[in-house]
């Protein structure tokens, strides 16, 4: 049986080299030049042997990397030119490495052609394929899996006859030629593709690291990176992180190389795609795609196509579900887009899967969050480009704190689509998987607790020691429920006043140390920052205020006794519980369009877990109204319903009484939110409204879609819609009520505590 050694060379002296190579390792073997090669006139048999020389950077600090000097005198020791070729391979032969990618017959790469390739395409440019992308694999064995890249991905794309059956199918119900839609899409494709180069990741990475490493220390949850390198041996990886900053992806980025992991492919808006960024980041491994695309066909032809053609080469994969960064703090909505088409291609392949990595980061400090308020509070977005690049660079000079990354449980999509079940919610359920293990990872920072207790407290300026009472009780519930929580030092004493300092530095907080003691409040008009910091940790309190608002209506008589029960397990139970428990999902449905909350079933059992908390012999004693009553009275400083839920109730309160105030008149979601922004000041002024970081933009449009879910906007009937909004404005109102009463409850319990004192 003969064999050829299919040279893939640039120069002569690569051609020596592989000539030697092959002397030595495939003696009486004949070298030939990939683009040499007549296939057609090769015997069946003949054995392909593709190889190709691998030429490594110096050593720089213990390992072989590309600096950004090698960049700017345009050198790139991975690919130096002809004729530094001969003295690098004289002074530094460590550096060159001949590499042999798997070989394969002429018959066996028939098989793989008759089976893969369309109609028409050509049999001697597939072998060369083939043959550049076994090197590539030999390549990347040698030189570490960080620098796996995929190359050659639109001409493998676009002649496979998956992708001409698709666009083919497409054609016909655009009345189109199959060649013209063909073009097309992978013309479109080309455009988003990223073509990578190692030495522009490596610089990438050395040179914009700089926008975080002077800002932020960089922690990561190791244990759970070292599950996923071993899941990563067999099946590639999705990361879905939550997006506060436009760090996120070199943070992350960073931490994965550090514990050597494959690059991810990160896809991300065509806002970012400005010169010198773009072109520079798509080569680093940025996918910059269109914000929407639902009405280009052609276009989601590409995307679903290469995402299907990542799934199957089992490539690293990262992009924001959200869609954008937080203005408020807390997650945003799912978008589903691309994780559908990811679906898609995991069901449209046979044993094909994808392991999705809930991720969550989050920071001491972050400088974006002022502009990011005005923009929630009303204000416009400055463009990205290069004068806005440079500002941002600027802003990272100063050291802001600890960068924290965080892994939910990882979890396998293909089961996860299996268990959702059918129809249209089932991508939802999946993406609310995601949310509800990116909150459960989101750890509690300083700052987030001092900005959930300074804006839960009176509006007024506090000192340090009574600052400390206010977190004492977080803390104390937070150790109870084994939250992520703070280091504990940083909430008291000398840590407290370092906590309070970085708050004051941010702006968030001023302070006053003209009397005998300094005292801290929250800037006027920074509310809305100083919630951006809370609400990256009011998730983990939602559940503990649902209760206590379930409670309180208990105990007011406002549920009676009877009724249907929301499960098998409550229907057995008689008296309060089962209408309490019909309670509190009303109260999670008014929420639904700003937490992320589990199905119901493990809904009510988490809610049980935090009775467990409040109120321990819940579960045997006989549960009266009176025994509710004083179980809430004995949760001195721990009750946190108020402190958790008002902004988000009088975020709706504004919403419910414009849309009431409109009556019958065509609505125009845009100018309605405009107009909440004024009606939201107004009553904040008046003392209607009792959050002044409830007047945002976006609380608004959760509220809006609450609306729109109830029928609240529109509908068949103009008086049945009138009717909706004034239900749910009650209903708001009725919710108002109790935080009223839990913050006189509050009062009590503090005044208490005085008099004891």
């Amino acid at each position: 049986m003969s064999a050829i050694v299919l040279a893939q060379v640039r120069t002569g002296v690569e051609q020596e080299i592989l000539d030697e190579w092959a002397a030595k390792h495939h003696p009486g073997v004949g070298v030939v030049r990939l683009e040499d090669v007549d296939v057609a006139a090769l015997d069946p048999d003949t054995t392909l042997i593709p190889a190709r020389v691998v030429w490594l950077p110096p050593v720089r600090r213990g390992e072989r990397k590309v600096a950004l000097a090698d960049a700017i005198v345009l050198s790139n020791p991975r690919r130096p030119p002809a004729f530094r070729q001969a003295a690098i391979r004289r002074h530094g032969p460590d550096r060159v490495r001949v590499v042999q990618g798997v070989p394969a017959t002429v018959a066996e790469l028939g098989a793989r052609y008759d089976e893969r390739q369309a109609e028409g395409t050509s049999f001697a440019g597939f072998v060369g394929m083939q043959a550049a992308i076994s090197a590539e694999r030999a390549e990347l064995e040698l030189v570490g899996t960080r620098y796996k890249v995929p190359r050659l991905v639109a001409e493998q794309i676009s002649s496979s006859a998956r992708f001409q059956a698709a666009a083919a199918e497409l054609a016909a119900e655009l009345g189109r030629s199959a060649a013209s839609v063909a073009q097309e899409a992978t013309d479109k494709m080309s455009a988003f593709v990223a073509t990578q180069s190692r030495l522009v990741r490596d610089v990438f990475t050395s040179t914009f690291s700089g926008l975080y490493e002077r800002a932020w220390s960089v922690s990561a949850d190791l244990d759970t990176l070292g599950r996923l390198r071993s899941v990563n041996k067999s099946s590639s990886l999705v990361f879905l992180p939550s997006h506060r900053s436009y760090v996120d992806s070199l943070i992350l980025a960073s931490v994965l190389h550090q514990h050597d992991f494959p690059p991810n492919l990160v896809l991300g808006g065509e806002n970012l795609a400005f010169w010198p960024l773009g072109p520079i980041a798509r080569r680093a491994g940025t996918v910059f795609i269109r914000r929407k695309f639902g009405a280009d066909p052609v276009y989601k032809l590409a995307m679903r196509s290469y995402l299907s053609f990542i799934v199957e080469k089992r490539f690293n994969l990262e992009w924001y579900i959200e869609g954008g960064r937080s203005r408020t703090g807390k997650l945003r909505p799912p978008m589903l887009g691309l994780l559908a088409y990811v679906a898609d291609a995991v069901e449209a392949l046979d044993a094909a899967d994808v392991v999705v990595v809930p991720t969550s980061i989050v920071y001491d400090q972050l400088p974006e969050i002022a502009a990011m308020a005005k923009e929630s509070a009303g204000g416009t977005k400055s463009p990205e480009d290069l004068k806005w690049l440079l500002k941002y660079a600027r802003a990272q000079r100063t050291y802001r704190g600890e960068a924290r990354v965080r892994f939910g449980e990882p979890f396998s999509l293909r089961e996860a689509l299996a268990e959702a079940g059918t129809g249209r919610a089932r991508l939802e359920k999946v993406a609310f998987k995601v949310m509800d293990e990116i909150n459960a990872a989101t750890p509690i920072s300083a700052t987030s607790l001092a900005g959930f207790a300074l804006l839960g407290a009176a509006d007024r300026a506090y000192t340090a020691r009574e600052i400390e009472v206010i977190l004492a009780p977080l803390l104390t519930y937070i150790d109870t429920r084994g939250l992520p929580g703070p280091d504990p030092s940083l909430c008291r004493g000398l840590g407290l006043l370092t906590t309070l300092r970085e708050l004051t530095d941010a702006g968030v907080l001023e302070t006053f140390d003209g009397g005998p003691e300094q005292v801290w409040s929250i800037a006027p008009d920074n509310h809305a920052v100083a919630a951006y910091y809370r609400n990256g940790a009011l998730h983990h309190f939602v559940g503990r205020a649902i209760v206590e608002l379930g409670m309180l209506a208990v105990s007011a008589g406002d549920v009676v006794e009877g009724g249907p029960a929301p499960d098998a397990q409550a229907g057995a139970d008689e008296g309060l519980l089962a209408p309490a428990q019909q309670e509190v999902l009303r109260i999670r449905d008014l929420l639904k369009f700003e937490f992320f909350f589990p199905a119901k079933q493990e809904f009510l059992h988490r809610l049980g877990a935090e009775m467990d908390l409040l109120a321990p012999g819940w579960r045997t004693d006989r549960r009266t109204k009176e025994w509710v009553h004083a179980a809430l009275l004995a949760s001195t400083g721990q009750l946190f319903a108020r402190r958790t839920l008002q902004t988000f109730f009088d975020a709706q309160l504004v919403v419910a009484t414009r849309l009431v105030a409109l009556g019958s008149e065509e609505l125009d979601k845009e100018e309605v939110l405009t107009e909440c922004l004024g009606l939201g000041r107004q009553l904040s002024l008046q003392g209607v409204v009792h959050s002044k970081d409830s007047v945002s933009r976006e609380l608004y449009d959760g509220a809006y879609r609450l609306a729109d879910n109830r029928g609240a906007v529109h509908g068949d009937s103009a008086s049945e819609v009138a009717s909706r909004r004034r239900a749910w404005l009650d209903e708001v109102e009725e919710m108002r009520c109790r935080l009223a009463r839990i913050a006189e409850i509050e009062a009590a319990q503090a005044a208490a505590r005085e008099a004891d004192a």
